[in-house]
C-alpha cells in the first residue's frame, strides 16, 4: 500500500445537510430500561443492541460471539446520544399521520402545485405530439386517438401509480431510491459491506419482514442475497432509473414551457418559433432562480394557480363538448383503438410516442411523496384532477372532429376566442408550475440516492421548518437549467422535445415497475397470479410504448439519452470508488494484537484532550488512525471514532440514532460512535452543543457499563443460594424483576497490560447483600474506578476537544487494467475532488480542525 499524508489545517465550510457530521445537540433526560435474555443472535454487550465485532473483554474482534445467552435491555437506549436532529420534536416516522382535516385539505390543495403540474399541463401538447405523427384522416381518427388517450390515462396514472405503486412508499418517502432501499431492508442486496445486525433493530427498519410459511419470500430473499450478480444487475436498474428521473428533470420544463408559449403563435400571427424559444429561455430562467424558495411557500402561491388551470380545462372541455361534437363519448369503447391501429397502421404505433405524454408526470406522483400524505395526493387525483383532464381532452376530440387541420395546435385553437389570452397567461403559469414539479422530484431523489453512496455529496438545502423532506439543492439546481436551456436552443421542435419527454418517463415508469414488482414478492407476499398480472400488463404496456419513442431517437431526441448516461456513469462510478474505497479501508485496519502491542500509551505522547477521529468504517480501528500516530508527534488522552452511517430508512428514531462503545480495554481510553442517519434526515452541526452532548453521552455510557457489571457481580451472588433457577444466576434489573441467566452477562474481563477493576453503578440501582463484606468492598471499589474514569473524561474536555478528519483516497495499482486506472484515478478522483467534503458540515472553528490525508492502492 503507498501512502501519501498530508497535515493542514482545514477551513471553514458553509454548513449544509448532506454529508458526514452529526445532527442539531439538544439533550434529554435518560428513560429507564428493563432487562431481559436474549439468544447469541440477539446478543447484546455494553452500551447498544449490537456485538458486530466486538467481543466480551471490551476488546474489539473480527469473530462472532460465542456464548448461547446475553443479557438485552428492550426498552429506550439510555447510553445513546439523544440527539435533535431532526427539526420535527419526536422525529415521527410520518409528518402528515396526525394532522388535523383542515390540514389534510391544505395539503391537497398544495398537491396541485407541486404533484400534479406536470400531469396537468399534459393536454397542452399530447395531441399535437399525437397527429404530427399519424396525421387525421376523419372522425374516426380523432375517436381513436382520444380512445387510446383516455385508456392510457386510467392504466397508467390512476391504476398503477395511485391505486398501487403510491402504497409502496417508503414509510412515506416515494422514488425510485426508495424503492430500493425498502428492498435492502429485507434482503442485503447493498454492494457496500458496513451492515451491522443493530441496524435491523431500528423502529422504522422493520416495517414487514418475509413470513416464514412463504417459501417464495424466502427463496427470493435468499437468491437477492447469495448472488452478486443479481445485486449488481438490482443497482444497475436503480441507477439507470435514477438518470433518467434526472433527465426528466431536464425536459420537463423545456417541453411544458415550450408547449404554453407556442400559444401565442396562434392568438398573434407574426410569432415565429425563435421568438418563442427567446421567451422560453426567459421564462426558464426565472423558474429556476423561484426554486429556492421551497415547496411549502411555493405550493401555497401556485396551488390556487393550478386550481384555475384546472377548472379551465374542464370549463373549455365542457363548451367544446356541447358546441361541436358529443359524440366523442364513445371513445370510451376500447373497439376504437382497435380501429386507430387499423386505418393507420405504422403510424398509429408512431402516435403512440405523443400518446404517453398524457400520463407524464404519473412518476412525480411517486416521486414527490414526500412532499405531501398518500391520501391527499389519491384524493386530489381522483376527485379533481382525473376528470378535469378526461374533460379537457374530450373537448380538444369534440373541437377537432369538426376542425382537422388545427391538430398541430390543438389545445389553444379549440379555447373560444373571447377566453384566448386570460387562458393563455393561467396555461404559461401552469407551465412554469409544472417545470417544477419534476425538477422537485429530482432534488428528492438525489438526496436519497446520495444518502445511500450513490451520488457525490452535494449542497442540500431544507425549506421547511416543518417537514424535513422539502429539500432544494442549489448546484443541481443551476445544472439542470443549463442543460434545460441546451435542449430548448437545440432542439426547437416540440414533436423532437416531446419524443425524449417520453423516453425519459417510459424509462422511470419500467424501473418502478419491476421494483414494485420485486416488493410484491417479498415484502407485500400477495398471490403470484396478482403480480404476475401487474408485471406482464404495465411492464408489456410500457415496453410497447418504449418501442415507438426509441424508434424516433434519431429525429434529436438521442441528447436526452446521452445526458440520462452520462448521470448513469456518474452515479455507478461514485458507488463503484467507494464501494472499492470502504473495502480497502476494511483490509488496511489496525489489528487488535497491534493495539495490545503498542499498549495504552499507543506507542506515542497522550497529550491531554479529547481527539475525535472521523471515519467510514462500522467495526475495527481504521488505518488513518495509524497514520494519525506516526504524523502528529502526539495523540490526545482521549479518542473517539465517530462514523456518519446511513442505513436504508427514511428516518432514525433519534432515541436509536447513535451506537456508543468502548475500543480496548479501559486503559486505552479509546471509544467508538456510530451515528445512523435515514435518507430523510436533516441534519445541521453546531461543535459546541455537540461536545457538550458528547460528554453527558460518554458519561452516560460509562455508568451503563458499570451497572451491568454490578448486575453480573449480583447474578453470581445469587446463582448459588437460589434453587428454584436449577443453580441458574439471577439477575435483578433496574426495576426490581429477577430474571435468570445461563452463562455470564460478560466473558472474563481482562487487561493484557495491568488488571482493571471492574466499574459499578451507584448503589440507587443495584442490590447488594450487606452481610457480605467482600461484596462490598467490591462495590467501593468499583465506585471509585467509576469516579477516576469520570473525572479524567472532565480534565481531558477541559483540555480542549479536537477534530480530526481522515481523508482516504484511492488510486489503481499499476499493473491494473486501463479502464479501472482511468475510472478510479481520473474519473472517481475528479469527482471525490469537487464533492462535498464532509468537513463542510462541521461548523468548527478552523483551530479545531486537523487533517491527515492517506492513499490506499486498489
Amino acid at each position: 500500500m503507498a501512502e501519501e499524508s498530508s497535515l493542514e489545517g482545514s477551513e471553514k465550510e458553509e454548513i449544509d445537510s448532506s454529508g458526514g457530521g452529526l445532527g442539531d445537540m439538544a439533550s434529554m433526560d435518560s428513560i429507564e430500561s428493563r432487562w431481559v435474555i436474549q439468544d447469541d443472535d440477539d446478543s447484546e454487550i455494553g452500551v447498544d443492541d449490537d456485538n458486530d465485532g466486538f467481543d466480551g473483554t471490551g476488546l474489539e474482534s473480527d469473530e462472532d460471539e460465542i456464548p448461547e445467552h446475553r443479557l438485552i435491555r428492550t426498552g429506550p437506549r439510555v447510553d445513546s446520544f439523544d440527539v435533535e436532529a431532526l427539526e420535527v420534536p419526536g422525529a415521527p416516522r410520518n409528518d402528515y399521520e396526525d394532522l388535523t382535516v383542515g390540514r389534510k385539505v391544505l395539503l391537497a390543495f398544495q398537491t396541485l402545485g407541486v404533484v400534479f403540474g406536470d400531469v396537468g399541463t399534459s393536454p397542452l401538447y399530447t395531441f399535437s405530439v399525437m397527429f404530427s405523427k399519424s396525421p387525421v384522416q376523419g372522425k374516426e381518427d380523432v375517436i381513436g386517438a382520444l380512445s387510446l388517450v383516455l385508456y392510457t390515462l386510467l392504466l397508467v396514472p390512476l391504476i398503477k401509480y395511485v391505486l398501487v405503486v403510491l402504497w409502496a412508499n417508503d414509510d412515506g418517502e416515494g422514488g425510485t431510491f426508495a424503492l430500493y432501499s425498502l428492498i435492502s431492508r429485507h434482503a442485503k442486496i447493498s454492494l457496500i459491506p458496513n451492515q451491522l445486525r443493530s441496524d435491523t433493530r431500528i423502529s422504522s427498519f422493520r416495517l414487514k419482514v418475509p413470513c416464514p410459511e412463504l417459501e417464495r419470500s424466502l427463496k427470493l430473499k435468499e437468491k437477492l442475497e447469495n448472488s452478486l450478480i443479481l445485486k449488481k444487475i438490482l443497482l444497475v436498474l436503480v441507477l439507470a432509473g435514477t438518470s433518467m428521473v434526472i433527465a426528466d428533470g431536464v425536459v420537463t420544463p423545456a417541453m411544458s414551457v415550450m408547449s404554453a408559449v407556442g400559444g401565442l403563435k396562434v392568438g398573434v400571427d407574426v410569432v415565429e418559433q425563435d421568438q418563442v424559444v427567446m421567451i422560453s429561455v426567459a421564462f426558464l430562467v426565472i423558474l429556476f432562480s423561484l426554486q429556492k424558495y421551497g415547496t411549502s411557500k411555493m405550493g401555497l402561491v401556485v396551488g390556487p394557480a393550478l386550481l384555475i388551470w384546472f377548472c379551465c380545462l374542464a370549463g373549455i372541455g365542457i363548451y367544446n363538448l356541447i358546441k361541436y361534437d358529443s359524440s366523442v363519448f364513445r371513445a370510451f369503447n376500447p373497439v376504437h383503438i382497435y380501429y386507430f391501429f387499423k386505418r393507420n397502421s405504422i403510424n398509429a404505433w408512431y402516435a403512440l410516442g405523443g400518446c404517453i405524454l398524457c400520463a407524464t408526470g404519473s412518476e412525480a406522483l411517486f416521486a414527490d411523496l414526500c412532499y405531501f400524505s398518500v391520501r391527499s395526493v389519491q384524493l386530489t387525483f381522483v376527485c379533481l384532477v382525473l376528470p378535469c383532464l378526461m374533460l379537457g381532452y374530450m373537448g380538444q376530440a369534440a373541437y377537432l372532429m369538426e376542425n382537422h387541420a388545427d391538430a398541430s395546435q390543438a389545445f389553444f385553437s379549440s379555447v373560444p376566442g373571447t377566453a384566448f389570452w386570460p387562458v393563455l397567461f393561467i396555461a404559461n403559469i401552469a407551465a412554469l408550475i409544472a417545470s417544477r414539479t419534476m425538477t422537485t422530484a429530482t432534488f428528492s431523489c438525489i438526496k436519497q440516492s446520495t444518502a445511500l453512496g450513490c451520488f457525490p455529496r452535494l449542497k442540500i438545502i431544507h425549506t421547511s421548518r416543518k417537514f424535513m423532506g422539502q429539500i432544494y439543492i442549489p448546484v443541481l439546481n443551476w445544472f439542470l437549467l443549463a442543460v434545460c436551456l441546451v435542449v430548448v436552443c437545440s432542439i426547437s421542435s416540440i414533436d423532437e422535445i416531446g419524443n425524449a419527454y417520453g423516453m425519459a418517463e417510459l424509462g422511470v415508469m419500467m424501473t418502478t415497475t419491476i421494483l414494485v414488482t420485486l416488493i410484491m414478492l417479498l415484502i407485500w407476499q400477495i398471490n403470484i397470479v396478482i403480480v404476475i398480472a401487474f408485471l406482464v400488463v404495465f411492464l408489456g404496456v410500457e415496453l410497447v410504448f418504449f418501442s415507438s419513442v426509441i424508434a424516433s431517437v434519431g429525429d434529436g431526441s438521442w441528447i436526452i439519452l446521452v445526458f440520462a448516461v452520462i448521470m448513469f456513469g456518474i452515479m455507478y462510478i461514485w458507488n463503484y470508488g467507494s464501494k472499492l474505497r470502504y473495502e480497502t479501508e476494511v483490509e488496511q485496519k489496525l489489528s487488535m494484537d497491534l493495539m495490545r502491542e503498542l499498549g495504552c500509551n499507543l506507542g506515542t505522547i497522550r497529550a491531554p484532550g479529547i481527539g475525535l477521529l472521523y471515519n467510514e468504517l462500522v467495526k475495527g480501528v481504521p488505518a488513518i488512525f495509524g497514520h494519525f500516530l506516526t504524523t502528529l508527534p502526539a495523540i490526545h488522552s482521549m479518542v473517539i471514532f465517530v462514523c456518519i452511517k446511513y442505513v436504508p430508512v427514511p428516518v432514525v428514531p433519534q432515541n436509536e440514532r447513535f451506537l456508543f462503545r468502548r475500543v480496548c480495554t479501559k486503559s486505552y481510553h479509546l471509544f467508538r460512535c456510530i451515528a445512523r442517519y435515514g435518507y430523510k434526515d436533516a441534519r445541521k452541526e453546531n461543535h459546541q452543543a455537540f461536545e457538550q452532548l458528547l460528554i453527558e453521552s460518554l458519561e452516560k455510557f460509562i455508568r451503563r457499563e458499570a451497572q451491568e457489571r454490578s448486575l453480573e457481580s449480583d447474578g453470581n451472588d445469587d446463582s448459588d443460594s437460589e434453587e428454584d433457577f436449577a443453580g441458574s444466576r439471577v439477575v435483578i434489573g433496574p426495576n426490581g424483576s429477577m430474571y435468570s441467566m445461563g452463562v455470564p452477562l460478560l466473558s472474563e474481563y481482562r487487561d493484557l497490560n495491568k488488571p482493571i477493576m471492574e466499574m459499578n453503578a451507584s448503589s440507587g440501582h443495584t442490590n447488594h447483600h450487606p452481610f457480605d463484606a467482600s461484596s462490598d468492598s467490591s462495590v467501593s471499589e468499583a465506585e471509585q474506578s467509576l469516579e477516576r474514569e469520570l473525572s479524567f473524561i472532565h480534565k481531558a474536555k477541559e483540555s480542549g476537544v479536537v477534530y480530526l478528519l481522515g481523508h482516504g483516497d484511492i488510486r489503481a495499482r499499476k499493473d491494473s487494467w486501463f479502464i479501472k486506472k482511468l475510472v478510479i484515478n481520473y474519473f472517481y478522483t475528479f469527482l471525490r475532488k469537487n464533492c462535498r467534503r464532509g468537513i463542510a458540515n462541521l461548523s468548527v472553528p478552523q483551530s479545531h480542525l486537523m487533517q491527515v490525508g492517506m492513499t490506499y492502492m486498489v
